[in-house]
């Protein structure tokens, strides 16, 4: 049996919400030592994701003495590529090296139920091997 997105997600994660403050956000992915969160709105339904990379906005676009301030959503990736915990590893693998995201969140059924990331793949291949 192929391994499934399921065996390796984590099912902790850590999210955010549309119209937290952005700065805010920032320190909480440094807290939680995560690159990126899913953004989930009060259904919790996933509709956004904030990454570093879309955290990189905030230095940017402003000045030393202007520091932009804003909400989740000004700056989250709208657009997200989810995956389903019963998908095969070896294809989200490949995912991986089409996007640049470095996690993808999981959602079953409409509801968000977990995350995978890129070193889950890894914990995976490292599994298989023979």
């Amino acid at each position: 049996m192929l391994p499934r997105v399921s065996d390796y997600m984590d099912t902790v994660v850590h999210t955010l919400k549309p119209d937290d403050e952005v700065v805010s956000a920032v320190r909480f992915l440094l807290k939680h030592q995560v690159t990126g969160a899913p953004v989930v709105n009060d259904a919790g339904e996933v509709v956004g994701i904030l990454t570093e990379k879309d955290c990189l906005q905030l230095l940017s676009s402003g000045h030393q003495a202007d520091f932009p301030q804003g909400k989740v959503e000004d700056f989250m990736t709208h657009k997200v590529i989810t995956v389903s915990p019963g998908m095969n590893v070896y294809f989200v693998a490949g995912m991986f090296l089409n996007n640049y995201m470095r996690r993808f969140p999981v959602i079953d059924n409409g509801k968000l139920v977990g995350a995978i990331t890129r070193f889950d793949i890894l914990r995976a291949i490292d599994e298989n091997l023979p």
